[in-house]
């Protein structure tokens, strides 16, 4: 005789649990395939990302391929520099991604997720670059360039 209640966790278990997540007026919205995409957090100290974001940018990110769009009817992009462009909503003002045009993933701001549980930061960068009003934690990894290696799951 077969245990059907003995089977149900592990059906549930390779089920994918899909991530959303968006900016505050619901213009852009976005969903990652399964929770188990998403990459770790990179806190980013740079004086790019604290003008962008107005402090330091924690992001995680994914591989395009798990990544769809709900909404991007208020999304906008300024790049600046020619292999990378931030996204924003153009409504709320929102800061959400960073895009490498030529690349194969998205940086997403961990913050703009409904649901961050299961990540946390596990590296900094540029961490001499950090404004002078606050200090750096001592999370993860601190380098003081960009070179860290926390890549975005297969």
């Amino acid at each position: 005789m077969k245990n059907l209640a003995a089977e149900a966790p592990q059906e549930d278990a390779d089920k994918a649990t899909p991530v959303t997540g968006g900016c505050i007026c619901g213009g852009v919205r976005y969903e990652v395939s399964d929770r188990s995409k998403l990459r770790q957090v990179i806190a980013c100290h740079c004086e790019q990302c604290r003008r962008f974001s107005g402090h330091f940018v924690a992001a995680s990110g994914a591989r395009y391929e798990h990544f769809t769009w709900l909404n991007d009817e208020t999304l906008r992009w300024y790049a600046y520099r020619p292999n990378i462009r931030q996204g924003f909503c153009g409504e709320c003002g929102c800061s959400l991604f960073f895009d490498y045009p030529k690349g194969s993933r998205l940086s997403i701001a961990a913050g703009s997720l409904d649901d961050s549980s299961g990540i946390s930061i596990v590296a900094q960068i540029y961490c001499a670059e950090a404004g002078q009003y606050y200090q750096v934690s001592q999370e993860g990894e601190m380098v003081d360039g960009g070179n860290v290696s926390v890549a975005c799951p297969d």
